[in-house]
């Protein structure tokens, strides 16, 4: 997993840049869920390159059980797609709502994304 631990404006996260195996289920969120814990942090900035294609498929149920985990152990993520335009309507239609959540939300920028997680 290529990711590092920042610290800026007193508040730390981890920026997740890829992994090996992209994320591709609950047990993948639950080793970043346990990267969170083990740093004692509870902020994490996720970029495209370390999430699966059925990340972005809802049919496949990925997208909903990942961030399912990060809820139900207080991981406020944010999630940076610098394209999106490239995602089917339906997810496009997902991230819509899910940005109006205060646990997640998506982003096409990293400066966004970083004023989001630590200026909540």
């Amino acid at each position: 997993m290529n990711y590092q631990i920042i610290s800026k404006d007193s508040t730390r996260y981890i920026e997740v840049f890829s992994c090996e195996v992209p994320v591709n289920s609950e047990l993948d969120a639950l080793d970043l869920v346990a990267l969170c814990g083990e740093n004692d942090i509870d902020l994490l900035l996720l970029h495209y390159e370390a999430l699966s294609e059925d990340f972005f498929k809802l049919k496949t149920g990925v997208a909903g059980a990942v961030i399912q985990n990060f809820i139900n152990y207080r991981i406020r993520v944010a999630i940076i797609i610098p394209d999106q335009e490239q995602l089917s309507t339906n997810f496009k239609a997902w991230i819509s709502e899910a940005n109006r959540s205060s646990q997640y939300r998506f982003f096409s920028n990293s400066a966004d994304a970083v004023d989001w997680l630590i200026h909540p």
